[in-house]
């Protein structure tokens, strides 16, 4: 998860980090890469990922 700033404040970038560099990195999201430039960077950390999704419940007998 990274936190940069915007223009009306801040957004999060949540998913896998992709590729790093000396100006900035790049965040892979469900929506597709999202590029972010480090001198807006507020916070950044490794989230752990979804719990896997629950069987079905079954019917009582």
């Amino acid at each position: 998860m990274v936190r940069y700033r915007i223009d009306d404040g801040v957004t999060d970038a949540l998913g896998y980090l992709v590729s790093l560099d000396a100006t900035e990195c790049t965040v892979r999201t469900r929506r597709g890469d999202v590029v972010v430039p480090l001198d807006r960077v507020e916070a950044a950390k490794e989230v752990p990922p979804p719990p896997a999704p629950r069987a079905p419940r079954q019917p009582a007998p």
